[in-house]
C-alpha cells in the first residue's frame, strides 16, 4: 500500500503525521509525505526519515484584502501541483493531518479518486479540516467534542490523536534513570513546549522562591530562547546552579533546561504536568494518565488550545489557568494546592487516564486501511 500523507506548518500537524506513518512503515506501507518549503515540515521530516515533496500553499487571511487574492492564486497553483503529485506517487490512500499544505494535497487526491483521510487533532476544528471533510471519505477527531464542527457525521470517527509508542512503554523508573533522577521525589513538569512560553518563564521566575520550598522537584523546561533570560532573571546568581541534563542548570529543588530531548523519559518521571493546551501534548499527558494544570496559548487559532483544555478540565483530569491571570502566585497556589492534596490527584490520574487513547494511530491506520478496501484499490 502507498500513501501519500499532507501536513504541515507547525509541529502540531506535522507530528501527528509522522507517528501516522512510522506505524504504516510497520504494516509494510510505501509513505510519501507532502508539505510546504515554508514550514517546518522541511526540516523534521527528512529528520524523521521519511521522503517528501513540495507544493505550493498559504494561509487564507480571515479578511478580504490583497493578500487574500495572493493567497487564492497560491492554492491554485498547489493544487495544480498536488495533482501531478498524486499523479506521479500513486498512491493507494491520502491522509491529511491538518495545516495549509493538507489542503490542496487531499483536494487533488480526492478529485482523482483517491481514497482520503483527514485527522483533526483539536476540539475545535481547524478551517482546512472543516473544508475537507466534504470531499475526504473519513474524519478521525482526536476529541469526541470536535464533531460539533463537522456536519457530515456519518464520516466523523473518534480515534483520539496519534503519540509516540515510546509515551506509554517506559516505566517510572526507567525514565528518572534515562534522566539522572531519582524515581522516588515527587516531580512537576513545567514546559512551554518547544519554543517555551514566556509567560510560563515569567510565572516560574515570580514563584521561584516558593516552589523551593515545596516538598517536590520542579523540571522546567525553559525553550531555547527563553532558558538565558529565565537564568538571568532568577533572585539568585546564575552562576550559583550546578549542572544538570546537559546545558540546565539545577537551584536546589528547581531544574531548569532550554529542551527536553527525550519527553518519554520526562513524562513518565513526572507526578504532575504544567503547561500548554496543544492537542498532541495533551494526548501524551493523558496516555499516561497523569493530571494536567493547562495554561492555554491564547493566540491559537479559534481559541482551540482552551477548548481543548476545558475538554480535560471538564472531565476532572485538568486545572485551567488562562494566560491572562498566570502570575507566580497563580502558578504557586494551583500546584502547592495539589501537591497537598493526594486525593485530587489521584482522582486527576484516573481522570485523565479514561481520557487516553495510547492505541490511537492503530485506528486510524485501520481507518486508512478500511478506507482503501472500501475503494477496491489495495495492491
Amino acid at each position: 500500500m502507498k500513501v501519500l500523507i499532507a501536513g504541515g506548518g507547525t509541529g502540531g500537524h506535522i507530528y501527528p503525521g509522522i507517528t501516522i506513518g512510522k506505524a504504516l512503515l510497520e504494516k509494510g506501507a510505501e509513505v510519501l509525505f507532502a508539505g510546504t518549503r515554508r514550514g517546518l515540515e522541511k526540516e523534521i521530516v527528512p529528520r524523521e526519515g521519511f521522503p517528501i515533496e513540495f507544493i505550493s500553499a498559504d494561509s487564507f487571511p480571515r479578511r478580504l484584502s490583497w493578500r487574500l487574492v495572493r493567497s487564492a492564486f497560491t492554492a491554485a497553483k498547489g493544487v495544480g501541483e498536488a495533482v501531478a503529485l498524486v499523479r506521479k506517487f500513486a498512491p493507494d490512500a491520502c491522509v491529511g493531518t491538518g495545516g495549509y499544505a493538507a489542503g490542496p494535497v487531499v483536494l487533488a487526491a480526492a478529485l482523482l479518486g483517491v481514497p482520503t483521510v483527514i485527522q483533526e487533532q483539536n476540539a475545535h476544528p481547524g478551517v482546512t479540516n472543516r473544508i475537507l471533510a466534504y470531499v475526504a471519505d473519513k474524519v478521525a477527531l482526536g476529541y469526541e467534542a470536535a464533531a460539533a464542527g463537522f456536519r457530515q457525521r456519518d464520516k466523523l470517527v473518534v480515534t483520539g490523536n496519534p503519540i509516540r509508542p515510546e509515551i506509554c512503554e517506559i516505566t517510572r523508573a526507567e525514565g528518572a534513570k534515562r534522566l539522572g533522577l531519582d524515581p522516588g521525589r515527587k516531580r512537576v513538569l513545567i514546559t512551554g513546549a518547544s519554543q517555551g512560553a514566556r509567560s510560563i518563564n515569567r510565572a516560574v521566575c515570580e514563584a521561584f522562591p516558593k516552589l523551593q520550598r515545596l516538598d517536590a522537584e520542579f523540571l522546567v523546561a525553559a525553550g531555547r530562547g527563553g532558558f538565558d533570560a529565565l537564568l538571568d532573571a532568577l533572585p539568585v546568581p546564575r552562576a550559583e546552579g550546578r549542572p544538570v541534563l546537559g546545558e540546565g542548570r539545577a537551584y536546589g529543588n528547581v531544574l531548569i533546561v532550554p529542551y527536553l530531548y527525550d519527553m518519554p523519559a520526562a513524562l513518565a518521571a513526572s507526578d504532575l504536568v504544567v503547561g500548554r493546551a496543544g492537542a498532541i501534548s495533551i494526548a501524551e499527558v493523558t496516555a499516561r494518565g497523569l493530571p494536567a494544570v493547562l495554561i492555554p496559548y491564547p493566540f491559537a487559532a479559534e481559541n482551540h488550545q482552551e477548548k481543548n483544555a476545558r475538554v480535560l478540565e471538564r472531565a476532572g483530569a485538568a486545572r485551567v489557568i488562562l494566560d491572562r491571570d498566570l502570575n507566580g502566585e497563580a502558578l504557586y497556589r494551583t500546584v502547592s494546592e495539589l501537591l497537598g492534596d493526594e486525593a485530587a490527584l489521584r482522582s486527576m490520574a484516573q481522570a485523565s487516564r479514561s481520557l487516553g487513547k495510547p492505541g490511537a494511530v492503530w485506528e486510524i491506520v485501520a481507518l486508512i486501511e478500511a478506507a482503501v478496501a472500501a475503494r477496491g484499490r489495495a495492491r
